[in-house]
């Protein structure tokens, strides 16, 4: 079937959604070592508490994806379906998860949220592949990278925001701020709002061939359909994977080490140990609120700078949205750069121990932030057989997790002591990953895959 060219406001309408997934995705990725550090984790402990996250989407992606891809109802279409039951359970586990009052309790709704989020997200790829034509994939995965950075920017500040309000930043010991919970709420009616505008505004193609269609419906089955396309895997989808392992094991050690790393080294306020205080002594618990004063004001801070990369892949987007609306991308140059500038922005935070300079870093970090959501997807939508778009976007999102896991498993801790033991060195490790991520786009050498 030949698909027409849609305007921006009916791919702003499909991609609406991705705001809400990114209010999940900044709040988890901006505030969940946090939330553990409150509850009592040592920095050391935090990336095996974020496990859940990758093993959830390694499970998850290719299940959805296979199932997206045999749905269709005249009604609620192919991957709206998903859309609607992922956003539900993750606006549950967005409202509950900072009230938790245990490590295991916060861990547990990290693996609902990270479950739910992917059941939502994971067909939204595909979504840009079923409704536009190749001439037009990048400007709707860039597009939508747009709308990802507005809800990075906004959700990663809105703690800060509600702090500002007035609501209070100096709970008691294991308690995380009022002001968190709120702004947690404020993600999850986000969430839900924005996937039903997308539901509600935007209408799937039918299958080409529906008596075809159900055909191969009766005879598809799970594990054959994986096993079947990982053997007829694309050469270029494996030299992306090559790619999203290093840009991937980067962000995870961002999200899970950024808050103890940057609140110890820039701000000098680490998350004050519960078992060095000895309350029964007079002072003692007065001493513990002014750290721990000190500590939450500086993760506010970290929060509000990590919230930048968001600001910045939007402008990433929005430049790239009018250049893409009428020209031709090379999508591996552009892929490849940024992801060199985002890792010379985690090496830069080493060196100048300033809000400013740190504000620059991540302002940097963006604009790999920004490819990262669209370029290896527009480049992976020319590659592959359009009939199974939910299968391979599921599968090539394997490539995210697997780095993820190996750095929740052990890899950040262990490869973070090649640059010294220093509370900085894993933002040196997660800026080296990047820059041979940027390096290996050399590996592309398809023009189609390239330009589209």
């Amino acid at each position: 079937m030949e698909k027409r060219k849609l305007g921006f406001w009916e791919i702003w309408n499909m991609s609406f959604g991705f705001l809400g997934i990114q209010f999940g995705f900044a709040l988890q990725g901006g505030f969940m070592s946090r939330i553990f550090q409150t509850l009592g984790a040592e920095p050391h402990e935090i990336p095996g508490l974020w496990i859940a996250a990758p093993l959830t989407g390694l499970i998850v992606q290719p299940i959805i994806g296979h199932l997206s891809d045999n749905t269709w109802s005249p009604r609620y279409g192919r991957r709206k379906p998903y859309f609607l039951i992922g956003a539900i359970l993750s606006s549950f586990a967005l409202f509950f998860l900072p009230y938790s009052s245990a490590l295991w309790i916060a861990a547990g709704f990290l693996w609902i949220l990270d479950a739910s989020i992917n059941i939502s997200m994971e067909p939204f790829r595909a979504l840009v592949a079923d409704k536009l034509p190749d001439s037009q994939r990048s400007y709707g995965f860039v597009l939508q990278t747009l709308i990802i950075g507005i809800g990075t920017w906004v959700a990663s500040n809105l703690p800060w925001m509600v702090n500002k309000m007035g609501f209070e930043d100096n709970p008691a010991p294991g308690v995380i701020p009022e002001y968190v919970k709120i702004a947690f709420g404020i993600g999850a009616l986000v969430f839900l709002i924005s996937i039903l505008y997308t539901v509600l505004t935007t209408r799937e193609y039918p299958p080409s061939n529906l008596e075809e269609f159900k055909a191969q419906k009766q005879e598809s089955h799970f594990f054959k359909d994986l096993f079947t396309s990982i053997k007829e895997m694309p050469v270029t989808m494996k030299k992306l994977g090559v790619i999203q392992f290093f840009s991937w094991f980067a962000f995870f050690t961002m999200w899970s080490m950024a808050t103890p790393a940057l609140t110890e080294f820039v701000f000098n306020s680490p998350a004050p140990d519960k078992e060095a205080f000895d309350f029964a002594v007079a002072g003692q618990q007065e001493a513990f609120d002014a750290a721990n004063k000190l500590f939450q004001t500086a993760s506010d801070k970290v929060g509000s700078a990590m919230g930048l990369y968001g600001l910045s892949s939007m402008a990433f987007a929005l430049i790239l949205t009018f250049y893409a609306a009428n020209k031709v991308v090379n999508r591996k140059y552009i892929h490849m750069f940024s992801l060199i500038l985002g890792g010379l922005g985690f090496v830069l935070m080493g060196f100048i121990k300033d809000q400013f300079w740190l504000n620059i870093s991540f302002l940097l970090i963006g604009f790999s932030w920004g490819s990262i959501l669209s370029m290896p997807y527009a480049m992976l939508s020319s590659s592959v057989n359009e009939n199974k778009m939910g299968t391979m976007m599921g599968l090539f999102n394997m490539f995210i997790v697997i780095p993820q896991i190996v750095a929740a498993l052990g890899g950040v801790n262990v490869l973070s002591k090649l640059f010294g033991t220093s509370a900085i060195a894993p933002m040196f490790l997660a800026g080296t990953s990047l820059i041979i991520g940027g390096l290996c786009n050399f590996l592309i050498t398809d023009e189609k895959v390239i330009k589209g």
